[in-house]
């Protein structure tokens, strides 16, 4: 492929968004060819008839050519390896959490109940284990160590694994200046860097707000309102935006004013919602200059409120199931 690439003048590429496309994109524009990425759900409405590789390769020309068509940016190999570590961790962490829940499950059904939270469980469970007493029998007792012992080695590597994010954080400059808005840190200032690069895919901070997941997903028919969840970015964001009004370090000026008493009255959703789109509006990587100033409570504000008034006019309307 690449032979004939590169005997051809430079031409508009089209590809599918999809496993080994950001490297199959990387070889055309390495020849001077304009290599897109679409995401394939964009480019199914396209494809007429029944599948075969033929439809798929002229619903592909057809979409590519759409001037409303939203585009992938090609990830370079540095991004591909730090989404990699994300994935990773995340994985790692999500083993480490059905370990945990095992653990108290299996502890709460001998009568032995311990308060939720990671660090509660850590701190009392040698106790529990080293106390050999009758609620718990000795091959139960070999389960509940052996557990503990997975969940040593997953706390290990996870802490490598956040060591290694954090070093390439520090030394890149998109996540330093990521890292200067409250609330955002190595962990979640890296993923976003893994997961768009610069930016330049989106137009205003609002837009990325969208895509990040603040305003739910709609998957909507008819009269039914339906909202999806958000993504681990999204999830991450709020958070970091949970940490804003309880650490004195991560406070902002720009903020809403209100949005630390909303945050320490335990009414986390709407209060975090408004904390992380100001967070996505500042961060908006396209757009953010080398200072990141404090938005205009004006219009900045009335953005938010109307976010606000969607999403609880949305939530209204979900039918009871």
């Amino acid at each position: 492929m690449e032979t004939r690439l590169a005997n051809i003048p430079p031409c508009l590429i089209g590809m599918e968004a999809c496993v080994g496309a950001h490297h199959l994109s990387r070889k055309p524009q390495m020849l001077g060819h304009d290599a897109r990425l679409m995401p394939a759900k964009y480019v199914r409405p396209y494809s007429k008839g029944q599948k075969n590789d033929f439809r798929d390769a002229e619903a592909i020309a057809e979409a590519v050519q759409r001037p409303t068509m939203k585009f992938v940016a090609t990830k370079t190999t540095e991004q591909l390896d730090l989404q990699a570590l994300h994935r990773v961790r995340e994985r790692l962490v999500s083993q480490r959490t059905g370990i945990i829940n095992q653990i108290r499950a299996f502890l709460l059904e001998r009568g032995i109940a311990v308060r939720q939270g990671l660090r509660f469980l850590r701190v009392e469970l040698p106790g529990i284990v080293a106390t050999r007493s009758d609620v718990l029998s000795p091959r139960m007792l070999r389960v509940v160590e052996d557990l503990a012992g997975d969940w040593r080695r997953l706390d290990a590597r996870i802490e490598g694994l956040s060591g290694e994010i954090e070093a390439l954080a520090r030394q890149d400059q998109a996540c330093v200046r990521l890292m200067t808005v409250p609330g955002i840190g190595p962990i979640i200032s890296s993923a976003m860097v893994a997961a768009i690069g610069s930016g330049d895919v989106f137009s205003k901070g609002r837009d990325f707000g969208a895509w990040l997941g603040l305003v739910p997903k709609q998957i909507s028919t008819g009269d039914r309102t339906i909202l999806g969840r958000g993504s681990l970015l999204h999830r991450q964001a709020a958070q970091g935006s949970d940490a804003c009004p309880v650490y004195p370090s991560c406070r902002h000026d720009g903020a809403p004013p209100w949005s630390g008493a909303k945050c320490k009255q335990r009414t986390s959703g709407p209060a975090r919602t408004v904390i992380a789109q100001w967070t996505s509006l500042q961060t908006a990587p396209a757009r953010v200059p080398k200072q990141l100033p404090a938005p205009k409570a004006g219009s900045f504000l009335g953005s938010l409120i109307d976010v606000l008034r969607t999403r609880r006019r949305a939530s209204r309307q979900v039918p009871s199931r």
